[in-house]
């Protein structure tokens, strides 16, 4: 393996499943590590209850898990950007950093104005104390969700390694291969023949796979998951995406057009939408019907 490939964060750490699972898992985290170490802790000023105090814990909880999820935002944002496992480490120990600030700026502030009293100590004191919890706190909550992610995907990676080695031991006609997809989290949600599916739709964080029935029938199934984490199970078939919302299977096509709008297409059934193809997509749908023979 190549020592740049080696040492990059692997993809799905920022995906949007993963970010906001750690965010959500971080945060419940927390919250029962401060109710936990409360009592046994003689600087901590955060308390349940109504009180001036408790105000001010909400405050700051509030503020901290803004700042987490702006923080996340811009990692989910910069998904195309190359990061490092060193990189991704020093993410989240700067997002410690800025909420280990900015505890040390609510007590002092708190204090000043009497909602808390504390002991005395200097401003680098609260922050190096805040530190040690933030490892506990917010550190570790991370490194937890990180190895369940880490665990989830090499069991992904198992058991399509697994479904494409028995597929190819099978050699199995084009229109009998299997397409399996898998959700969010990795489970297998469907699995059909190349030859019955018609298209894919997406509607939101949903994927619609329309196929047809036992009977003939033309069925529906919702996956959750995104139409570019499922181009891998559909790679090198005729099943090619023609624009942002929509893949076909260019073996069900009945007519392929060219309107004033570009190229639409109809497929083979009653009732079933026509669907623009959008000049991104163009090339690569046209290389596929010729070859299809279509």
């Amino acid at each position: 393996m190549e020592p740049e490939k080696k040492h990059t964060l692997p993809r799905y750490f920022r995906g949007k499943f993963q970010l906001i699972g750690t965010v959500t898992f971080t945060a419940f985290f927390s919250l029962v590590f401060m109710l936990i170490s409360i009592p046994f802790s003689n600087n901590a000023w955060f308390e349940i209850g109504p009180s001036k105090a408790f105000a001010f814990t909400v405050t700051f909880f509030a503020i901290a898990l803004l700042v987490v999820i702006i923080s996340r935002r811009v990692m989910y944002a910069t998904r195309r950007m190359r990061m490092t496992y060193f990189g991704f480490v020093m993410w989240i120990v700067a997002e410690a950093v800025i909420i280990c600030l900015l505890y040390s700026a609510f007590t002092i502030q708190g204090d000043e104005i009497g909602v808390i009293d504390i002991q005395e100590a200097s401003f680098l004191e609260i922050f190096g104390r805040a530190m040690l919890y933030a490892f506990s706190s917010l550190i570790v909550p991370n490194i937890i969700a990180g190895m369940y992610f880490a665990i989830l995907d090499k069991n992904k990676t198992i058991v399509k390694t697994s479904k494409r080695s028995s597929a190819q031991e099978a050699a199995p006609l084009p229109e009998e291969r299997k397409v399996n997809l898998y959700d969010l989290s990795g489970t297998l949600k469907f699995s059909a023949s190349l030859g019955s599916i018609y298209y894919f739709e997406s509607d939101d964080n949903y994927v619609i796979v329309w196929y047809k029935g036992t009977s003939g029938e033309l069925l529906k199934h919702m996956v959750r998951s995104r139409l570019k984490n499922l181009e891998e199970e559909f790679k090198d078939t005729t099943l090619v995406r023609c624009n942002r919302k929509f893949v076909v299977n260019v073996g069900k096509i009945r007519i392929l057009r060219h309107g004033a709008q570009g190229y639409e297409i109809e497929l083979e059934g009653d009732g079933l939408p026509v669907i623009p193809v959008t000049k991104t997509y163009e090339p690569q749908l046209l290389k596929a019907v010729k070859e299809s023979g279509v």
